[in-house]
């Protein structure tokens, strides 16, 4: 699982060479480094606080959903602060303002949706085995983009597909006996299938995010990434809040801080926390995509899903059992597959654009 808006961009990467080719190479590694450390540290904190929620008493699953988005502002520091690249659109006229109204509403819709169904995944279940179900969105990713954006499939992403669905299969039939206090077995019934769902939905996002920018918003600049990021988030914040309070849940909020276990200040600061840590993975997964492609982004946020579990263990002593190891083990095998896939797609695109430069340089002479 990773922030609920992540986009994707054709080609992978975004107009930022102008900015990006004034640094060193040792400067351009730092940044690198930096926004990795954002995104994987921002999506593992959100994780565990967000399960130290539930176990310490919250029970406010629209609540849950708010906090994932509500920190949306802190994105406006790097809009601000990072100029964005004037390279100018491919296309002819920008889209009208009620089509880019109709886009950020209906994705923030969907990412409100998104985020209720991660919520309640984590109400039920263990941080790992919550954390290894949502290793299952590349597969998704995979599928999606076949039918969406008209990624090729080949043998490499099937075997991906395959392996990580027999995965979250393992993951599924495992009795989660280190789970949450309190829940039956159709509860993680349920949160086994929310979760999976959620990372169904969250592929989905990325497919009609990715078609969003080729189609209409045809730009591909820092500054139109981060506007989706903030005006989605806005949409799914409003959702959020409008859950909140027809749920009629708004009500029981004191009461569940009064009895919150590690006390009423916790309870403020898990819950402020959790925002901001969200966002700071979203800091993370823009950056990645200024800096080196949306590519690299969405791997570096898939593989922190590792990272979860073994910090679950430490943080909550969830037990890894032969079963959560296997999962672990097959979701890192489909990983790496889908990631050797696109490394051959890159060395590919990369030779046939330097054969196209030489060529051009050719017919100069």
């Amino acid at each position: 699982m990773t922030d609920h808006q992540e986009p994707m961009i054709k080609n992978g990467t975004l107009s930022n060479q102008s900015l990006i080719g004034k640094l060193n190479q040792w400067q351009w590694w730092i940044l690198v480094g930096l926004n990795i450390f954002f995104l994987i540290v921002g999506q593992a904190a959100a994780v565990l606080l967000g399960r130290f929620y539930y176990d310490q008493g919250g029970n406010s699953k629209w609540m849950a959903t708010l906090v994932q988005t509500a920190a949306f502002p802190i994105l406006l520091i790097p809009f601000f602060l990072i100029p964005s690249s004037k390279e100018p659109s491919n296309s002819s006229a920008p889209p009208s303002f009620k089509i880019l109204a109709s886009i950020y509403f209906s994705l923030g819709v969907l990412i409100a949706g998104d985020n209720m169904l991660y919520s309640v995944g984590l109400l039920y279940l263990s941080a790992s085995t919550y954390s290894l179900i949502c290793a299952t969105q590349l597969a998704f990713n995979a599928i999606f983009s076949y039918f969406i954006n008209s990624q090729k499939f080949t043998a490499l992403i099937f075997n991906s597909v395959v392996i990580l669905s027999f995965s979250a299969a393992l993951v599924g039939i495992n009795d989660d006996s280190d789970g949450p206090s309190r829940v039956s077995k159709w509860q993680k019934v349920i949160g086994f299938l929310c979760t999976l769902g959620a990372s169904a939905l969250y592929s989905l996002l990325l497919s009609l995010m990715q078609l969003s920018f080729q189609k209409v918003l045809k730009k591909e600049t820092f500054s139109v990434v981060l506007e989706m990021q903030i005006y989605t988030a806005l949409v799914a914040t409003c959702v959020s809040v409008v859950g909140l309070f027809a749920s009629g849940e708004w009500k029981t909020l004191h009461g569940e801080m009064v009895a919150f276990s590690a006390g009423r200040v916790s309870y403020v600061m898990t819950l402020v926390w959790t925002a901001v840590a969200w966002q700071v993975c979203s800091v993370g997964v823009v950056g990645l995509i200024f800096v080196v492609s949306s590519l690299f982004s969405n791997v570096i946020s898939t593989a922190s899903l590792a990272i979860t579990p073994v910090a679950s263990v430490i943080v909550f002593h969830d037990k890894m059992n032969g079963i959560k190891v296997i999962a672990l083990l097959l979701a890192i095998w489909g990983f790496v597959s889908y990631i050797y896939q696109n490394y051959l797609d890159d060395c590919k695109a990369r030779r046939t654009q330097n054969n196209e430069s030489e060529s051009q340089t050719g017919s100069l002479f």
